[in-house]
């Protein structure tokens, strides 16, 4: 179930590193766009090789100026065709199609202190609460980690903006981004971690074993979880009548929108619960980031984006 779109004009493409450009999109009469709040992001789809892909960026600028989304995407080496489409194939001038701003990764307005962790392209939701902040005069600092200044991503930006904010780790010198950094911070500090699975965990798991409450620590993903070997399973769609079988290729959530089922949905990587459905029977093997642990054990629920069946069949009221 998808949301009104809007289309917009690609107005100027920069080179912020040798695999990572900026894309600053405009309305097409140059009017304002709508607004967003630190932490949002934006569904693009485009049509690369024959197929129309449809991908997740985050908006990477000032919330304040209204007549533009920057996008910042890195070209992956193991891309499934969507940033390699955005770097080989869009150019200035292009119309495209994107989605209303939505945000699953808010700034918590409780906190006294906000403490940014990023590695690479992770940066990019970070910059648009970094501006939100600082007009607001509240605390924050940002620990940056990347290979080197040329391979930081939106470096100049950074450094232009939020000097005596930004802490920059470059391995090339050697200089490493530990979660220790989390340690001797005020009462009321939250913290916010952007990069690669593996250091999400590490520093998520960290700031728990620190004592951060679990209100406290947030986190995005730019895909799912890796939670190992995907076994195939049929689901019964009992309003429908329908009979579907999921591959190990497959989440259910595509094979629901295959089949035609107006099945809602958002991130696509089980970090915002839009998605989520009530079982009718079955068990589900849960590989969410939205649940608490506490629900997963609970509630009759799955969340189709991300997790499948641990029985052979599962049932939905669909």
């Amino acid at each position: 179930m998808q949301t009104k779109s809007l289309q917009v004009l690609v107005n100027r493409i920069e080179d912020e590193t040798t695999n990572v450009k900026s894309f600053t999109l405009k309305s097409l009469k140059g009017e304002r766009l709508p607004g967003f709040s630190p932490g949002s992001h934006i569904t693009t789809n485009i049509h690369y090789k024959g197929e129309k892909l449809e991908r997740h960026y985050s908006i990477a600028c000032d919330p304040s100026v209204s007549n533009q989304y920057v996008l910042g995407i890195r070209k992956s080496e193991t891309s499934r065709g969507g940033s390699e489409g955005w770097h080989q194939m869009i150019k200035e001038g292009d119309l495209l199609e994107i989605s209303y701003p939505k945000n699953h990764f808010p700034l918590s307005f409780r906190a006294r202190k906000h403490l940014f962790f990023a590695a690479g392209i992770g940066i990019t939701p970070f910059i648009e609460m970094m501006f939100y902040l600082k007009k607001k005069g509240i605390d924050f600092d940002l620990h940056y980690a990347a290979k080197s200044k040329e391979l930081c991503p939106f470096y100049q930006l950074i450094t232009e903006n939020f000097p005596d904010q930004s802490h920059f780790y470059f391995s090339s010198s050697n200089r490493k981004m530990f979660p220790q950094l989390m340690k001797d911070q005020p009462i009321g500090t939250h913290v916010y971690f952007c990069g690669p699975e593996s250091m999400v965990k590490q520093f998520a798991a960290y700031a728990q074993s620190a004592g951060y409450p679990q209100g406290n620590i947030h986190f995005e993903l730019f895909s799912p979880p890796d939670m190992g070997p995907a076994s195939p399973f049929n689901v019964k769609l009992l309003k429908s009548k329908k009979e579907i079988h999921v591959c190990e290729k497959d989440t259910l959530l595509d094979v629901l929108l295959r089949e035609g089922i107006d099945a809602p949905y958002s991130c696509k990587v089980g970090g915002c619960g839009s998605c989520l459905l009530e079982v009718a029977d079955g068990i589900v093997d849960h590989r969410d980031q939205f649940l608490t642990e506490k629900e997963k054990e609970n509630l009759q629920v799955i969340l189709p984006c991300v997790s499948r069946a641990k029985s052979a069949n599962l049932m939905l009221d669909l």
